[in-house]
């Protein structure tokens, strides 16, 4: 059954009523441009995809899959309608009225869900981060060149419109020589997931997957891989090596990954990406500082400012041997700079959905498929972030310098 046959259907008629991201939205697209997703994994990031992906016009859901029954009730409630539920994922893979994938499992499922997704003749969204290790992420691209299918990771910041602005602004040269990309995501809660049945171990690793090493990339997959991503396009790819630190510091509750991470990724050019995360205090909350010699870039996950560096003599962008003629003098006694602000301009950020990153990491995936185009956040820039994550992980865990040489191979 194609899905001209799909929509002309009793199925397919109560589907596009109740999926429609507005009234007569979804009649404005042709036949041939409606597009019936599956999903696979349907928990709480699921879910919000979900209902991100039924706002656009012409895309409905067509299946869901996910091991724990309750949450097809909770599915089927933001879809407002009744689709085929699996808990078996290659059961959906079967169903031929599913266009495309949404891959949104635990880390350690990516490889698997997304490989089999591609194998099955499907586009694929996966969440981030792309997969748990390097050699998965390798898996990954293999397939995509063997099956000619798209993959978009879910970066979605990538997508963001302060986000574009902020880099379109770094490489016009607006805040010179960018040296340092220092980024936070702090907060104070303990990252925890009711159970309902908290004896239940079996359901506390199922509910609770983000806090086992086994399940898990911890605080710098879920978290980091947003600000990794973006210092990789500003710093220019893949760091040389990567330093780290991390622990659990507060929260003994069995879990297994760490409450705390600090990372430090070195570039060939000595350039610097510092990423914290912590989970007991949200002073710095999260943010990405972008510090150039012209000037700093701050972006959060809702907006986004411009700091100019004030002008003193003996700065970094000015010419060679003027600090010397000013009669400037550093060491010991050099006094510290008072913090400042500097003159500020603020980024204006669009309303609605054209100011949501998720929602337009969505619609792009959409509009690569009906209009075959390459995603922006494909399996190469995928990798890239996921190389940065595992191989963080691992400075963390063993306590050594990482050079990525060593671990990331070039591409055949």
């Amino acid at each position: 059954m194609n899905r001209r046959q799909f929509l002309g259907t009793a199925a397919g008629a109560v589907a596009m009523s109740a999926l429609s991201s507005s009234a007569g939205q979804a009649q404005t697209v042709p036949p041939s441009d409606q597009i019936n997703l599956g999903i696979i994994g349907v928990g709480s990031r699921g879910r919000e995809v979900m209902r991100t992906f039924l706002r656009i016009p012409g895309v409905r859901v067509g299946a869901i899959c996910d091991i724990y029954e309750p949450r097809f009730a909770e599915a089927q409630r933001v879809l407002r309608a009744e689709v085929p539920s699996f808990r078996d994922y290659r059961k959906l893979l079967e169903a031929r009225d599913v266009d495309a994938i949404v891959v949104a499992t635990p880390l350690y499922l990516h490889a698997e869900h997304v490989i089999a997704s591609l194998d099955s003749g499907r586009d694929v969204y996966g969440e981030k981060d792309m997969a748990m290790t390097v050699p998965e992420c390798d898996r990954i691209i293999k397939a995509v060149k063997r099956t000619a299918k798209k993959l978009q990771v879910g970066l979605q910041y990538h997508y963001a419109p302060w986000y574009v602005e902020g880099l379109q602004r770094i490489r016009d040269g607006k805040i010179g020589t960018v040296t340092h990309v220092f980024s936070y995501w702090h907060r104070n809660n303990d990252w925890r997931r009711p159970v309902p049945d908290p004896k239940d171990q079996k359901l506390e690793r199922l509910i609770n997957w983000r806090m086992y090493r086994e399940y898990s990339g911890g605080l710098l997959a879920e978290l980091g891989s947003h600000h990794l991503h973006y210092a990789a396009r500003i710093l220019g790819g893949m760091p040389e090596s990567v330093t780290g630190m991390g622990g659990i510091v507060y929260w003994k509750d069995g879990r297994e990954v760490p409450d705390t991470v600090q990372v430090i990724y070195q570039y060939p050019n000595k350039s610097t990406l510092f990423f914290s995360s912590i989970t007991t205090n949200h002073f710095e909350g999260a943010h990405i500082k972008v510090y150039g010699t012209k000037g700093t870039i701050t972006l959060t996950h809702a907006n986004g400012r411009y700091n100019y560096e004030p002008k003193r003599a003996g700065e970094a962008e000015m010419e060679e041997g003027q600090a010397v003629r000013t009669g400037l003098i550093t060491g010991p006694t050099y006094r510290a700079e008072m913090p400042y602000s500097g003159a500020a301009e603020e980024f204006q950020i669009p309303e609605g959905d054209s100011g949501s990153a998720t929602f337009l990491a969505c619609q792009s995936f959409v509009d690569c498929i009906r209009n075959n185009k390459r995603p922006q956040v494909d399996e190469i820039v995928g990798r890239e972030s996921g190389a940065m994550v595992a191989l963080g992980n691992l400075a963390i865990q063993t306590g050594k310098v990482i050079r990525f040489a060593d671990h990331v191979k070039p591409l055949a």
